[in-house]
């Protein structure tokens, strides 16, 4: 049986691109890559990241002091986009504040927080009393800040399944919906730029010293962002074909190995499927595929495959991957809000910085500018040990 379609009541993004939805569809739209020159604090390695600007010089309220963090702030940053804090406020007042939940995705956290309070031990290698485990580095700390920030006090979680974290908390937040829970749910996700993230990830030799190209002959790997994005879910109006939905999600886990995923890309498949069969919807009707697209080797050689499983060859699909760096835990809100720019606008984004295709490829990547019409998308989100996740987004029939 079908699901029920929730509604995007509202939504916004903050990337390299710039603070806010418009920044982010002018860049898409004149294909304008938010990515730098490796220019992090303390970090010496050669590659680009997408780096978001205006998060030092942002200052947390007063009453939450406590939360501050790189993480946090980038998130405050991102609530005050787009009018979506009005959103969430009427939201408030429509259903009350026990009774909109708080779903949200990270893998990093505060984790930069941990990294500058280990540079302050003291004599006796003590952290300094400033620092506030729980209320930066701690992965809860998220969503404690954002129901803080809005005064509410209904369920509330935090899914850390690496890149998939921020996808995830769609189908966590249709569930408990559907169960009775709450009425509306705030998901997204928000990850920040620190050392570990980094040179971790460097020391899986997966990090490009030039700008990514996913899909592309000679990929080198991926470039590290950070980002954050939220959208207000509510029970769909009947008949109300204006509506962005979710329309129907699909999870997997094939627990392949650590960080690799399965080589026929099969975790990828059943998730994509999945989430087709949860909205009763054929492959051929859907018109774009946002793809997880990191640029490594092995990712796009198994989501190539696992695309022509489902879907063949002729289904339009790209990696926006190539404007924001990767952006790990956010970056499931973020692909979804690109497309639904994309639905809004009438246009496909296309593989950035990727000139020449890999000869293997047998999906169909969008590499030059266009203009057509999107009704809906299927957005996908692999994370590390096999933890996957397909959304399918659009206007109902």
């Amino acid at each position: 049986m079908p699901i029920k379609p929730l509604k995007l009541t509202s939504y916004t993004v903050t990337n390299a691109l710039g603070a806010g939805n418009k920044a982010s569809l002018q860049a898409l739209q004149q294909q304008q890559s938010g990515l730098i020159q490796n220019n992090f604090e303390g970090c010496n390695l050669k590659t680009y990241i997408g780096r978001v600007a205006g998060i030092e010089q942002t200052r947390l309220p007063g009453a939450l002091s406590e939360f501050d963090c790189r993480n946090n702030r980038l998130a405050y940053l991102a609530l005050q986009q787009d009018n979506f804090s009005v959103a969430v406020l009427s939201a408030r007042e429509k259903y009350g504040a026990d009774r909109i939940a708080v779903f949200l995705g990270t893998s990093t956290s505060g984790t930069q927080q941990t990294e500058w309070a280990y540079t302050q031990l003291d004599a006796d290698n003590n952290l300094p009393k400033e620092y506030i485990y729980s209320k930066t580095h701690n992965v809860f700390s998220l969503a404690d800040f954002v129901q803080n920030y809005f005064e509410l006090n209904g369920v509330a979680h935090v899914v850390s399944t690496a890149c998939s974290s921020s996808a995830k908390v769609f189908a966590s937040a249709y569930r408990y919906i559907q169960s009775g829970f709450c009425d509306a749910a705030i998901v997204g996700g928000v990850d920040s730029l620190c050392l570990t993230t980094l040179y971790g990830f460097n020391s899986l030799q997966l990090i490009s010293e030039e700008k990514c190209t996913p899909w592309g002959k000679d990929r080198l790997g991926i470039n590290i962002g950070e980002g954050a994005g939220f959208a207000l879910l509510e029970r769909s109006e009947k008949n109300n074909e204006d509506e962005l939905c979710l329309l129907g999600y699909g999870e997997s886990s094939d627990a392949y190995h650590m960080s690799t995923p399965h080589p026929q890309g099969r975790g990828a498949a059943q998730a994509m499927q999945a989430a087709l069969d949860s909205a009763a919807m054929p492959a051929d009707k859907v018109d774009y595929i946002n793809l997880h697209g990191t640029a490594t080797q092995s990712n796009d050689n198994a989501e190539d495959k696992a695309v022509m499983t489902v879907f063949g060859s002729a289904t339009p699909a790209s990696s926006t991957k190539g404007w924001t760096g990767h952006t790990l835990g956010a970056a499931g809100i973020t692909e979804v809000v690109f497309g639904c720019m994309a639905i809004e606008n009438n246009f496909t984004p296309v593989n950035l910085n990727t000139t020449e295709l890999d000869p293997a490829t047998q999906a169909n990547i969008i590499t030059k500018k266009n203009n057509r019409e999107v009704s809906n998308f299927i957005s996908n989100s692999f994370g590390f040990g096999g933890s996957n996740c397909s959304l399918l987004i659009g206007r109902q029939d």
